[in-house]
């Protein structure tokens, strides 16, 4: 009896995990996506304030404050820490070795050193891996076919903001290559170069937008969403996010769902696995998102088979 006794002890101690988002606190999608992640807890028997503390930041998307804040969480010693985006995680991959880190919202985890492989991970990281590379194709398909005319596209990242470019271009370049678009790197250092950016795709006939995973864009949505509209330049984004707050059209991973996982493997280590033995894994669910109401204020007629093969429709 007496090693029961100890181990209902210890399960019933109160764990403590950190969780440091990539969005600002007033971002409504990041706060869904959190809410996503108490109830999955909750289901797996996990209660803030009777077995579990949480501490929460927030880092909106600056890049100091992200790395202080970093720092703050690791030095709490959790359990365990749930890190969102691939800025956010890089930096506590840096302040840690030994505390478990779960991820959301990475793009490429073995391109950014965060682990050895995806079915072995070997180190103190892990977690659920947001768009293939493959992805970028798929954009500049649905964007051509979405708006015929289109010859050109900008792909628009921050060069500062994880993740590199490069981990899409050999998809975008073959499918641009196949449909006779040309796609130009368009790399923006702050906010205010957006603009220049998407009027210069709308001087002529045929431009088009890609807005790159890019942490940068996601803090800066409402801005370029209202710039593609203004402008009148068709544009596709990589979570539906983007298509709920009035863009075009987006095709991405489910993010909440992956924050639903995530849970499930907090859940694990806090009760003995190790990082080093859960498998980052790679998105099974995506969501194609058309936003009709937009693309009728940019005259785009949606040909029937998207609108019959898209999860939701905006009207």
């Amino acid at each position: 009896m007496w090693p029961l006794a100890v181990r209902a002890q210890q399960s019933a101690r109160m764990r403590l995990i950190g969780v440091l988002m990539g969005y600002a606190e007033n971002d409504r999608t990041a706060q869904s996506e959190l809410a996503a992640f108490w109830a999955a807890l909750a289901k797996l028997g996990w209660t803030e304030g009777k077995n579990l503390r949480i501490e929460l930041r927030w880092s909106a998307g600056d890049a100091d404050r992200i790395r202080a804040l970093a720092k703050e969480l690791v030095d709490l010693r959790p359990d365990a820490i749930l890190g969102q985006t691939t800025p956010v995680t890089g930096a506590l991959a840096r302040e840690t070795r030994s505390i478990p880190i779960v991820f959301v919202a990475v793009s490429d985890p073995i391109a950014s050193g965060f682990a050895a492989s995806l079915a072995h991970p070997g180190g103190n990281v892990t977690g659920f891996a947001e768009n293939e590379s493959a992805m970028g194709g798929k954009w500049v398909e649905l964007l051509k076919e979405i708006a015929p005319r289109t010859v050109r596209m900008a792909l628009l990242f921050n060069p500062g903001t994880p993740p590199p470019l490069k981990v899409y271009m050999p998809s975008i370049q073959a499918a641009a290559s196949s449909f006779a678009i040309q796609a130009i790197a368009a790399p923006v250092h702050a906010s205010d170069e957006i603009e220049g950016i998407i009027a210069t795709q709308a001087r002529d006939p045929g431009g088009g937008l890609i807005v790159m995973p890019n942490a940068f864009n996601v803090v800066n949505r409402e801005l370029i969403i209202a710039l593609t509209a203004r402008y009148g330049v068709p544009a596709i984004y990589f979570n539906r996010f983007f298509t709920d707050s009035g863009g075009l059209i987006s095709y991405g991973a489910d993010r909440p769902e992956q924050v639903r996982q995530a849970a499930g493997y907090i859940d694990r280590i806090l009760k003995g696995a190790k990082p080093a033995d859960l498998p980052i894994q790679q998105p099974t669910k995506f969501e194609f998102i058309i936003n009709a109401k937009t693309a009728k204020e940019l005259g785009l007629d949606v040909p029937l088979h998207l609108q019959r093969s898209a999860d939701e429709v905006i009207e």
